[in-house]
């Protein structure tokens, strides 16, 4: 007999994938969001014994000699207050951006992260631009509009809920207070819309394949 190639309506599992709420491998998930949490909290420990030496080592808009810092800036905090403040909802909403699995969360992360750096080196306030909140709006607005492109109503209900904690947070994208990064803000709750049009894409086209 021969062979033929063609295509097949996708199962209800692949359908699944795409409007998970809850990650595969929840403790995996908890571990690394965990970790990287944690990671800042040590991040500040030697900053505040070192006398704030990492503090400069921020995003420096529009500065090519200090291009790498676009990498180290979301690690780096003004204060343990600071670091608190994010340390909340990344736990919460990190947790629920890694419902498609770890290699999604990793991919999702990058996305927010250098669209919120890049933004800030392009258009931030002459300073050094540093914590992981545009991670935090990041995360919130690919939690926000995922259900749409998913077509999920469980993950629209959980956006509503995360709507109803977090929404607040997002006047931070708009600029007027002193000492906050709202650049970051900004391209961050972009990246996090970005990476949740690809996320959406990569599963219509994985489902097409199938």
């Amino acid at each position: 007999m021969g062979t033929y190639a063609g295509t097949v309506e996708p199962t209800a599992v692949s359908r699944d994938v795409s409007k998970r709420v809850i990650p595969p491998h929840p403790l995996l998930s908890a571990l690394v969001v965990g970790g990287f949490v944690g990671l800042l909290f040590v991040i500040e420990a030697f900053d505040t014994i070192t006398g704030q030496s990492l503090e400069d080592d921020g995003v420096i808009p529009r500065d090519f000699s200090e291009w790498d810092n676009l990498i180290w800036y979301p690690f780096i905090h003004g204060d343990w207050g600071h670091v608190m403040s994010n340390a909340g909802p990344l736990l919460v909403l990190g947790f629920l951006a890694s419902s498609g699995g770890i290699k999604q969360f990793l991919q999702v992360t990058v996305v927010i992260w250098l669209t919120s750096a890049l933004g800030i080196w392009i258009i931030g306030a002459p300073a050094s631009h540093i914590g992981a909140s545009g991670l935090v709006f990041g995360f919130l607005t690919f939690l926000l509009v995922r259900g749409v492109f998913a077509r999920s109503a469980l993950q629209i209900l959980i956006a509503v809920v995360v709507f109803a904690i977090y929404g607040y947070a997002l006047w931070g994208v708009l600029p007027g207070q002193p000492g906050v990064s709202w650049e970051a803000h900004l391209f961050g709750a972009l990246g996090g819309i970005l990476a949740a049009w690809g996320v959406a894409r990569d599963n219509r086209a994985g489902n097409l394949a199938r």
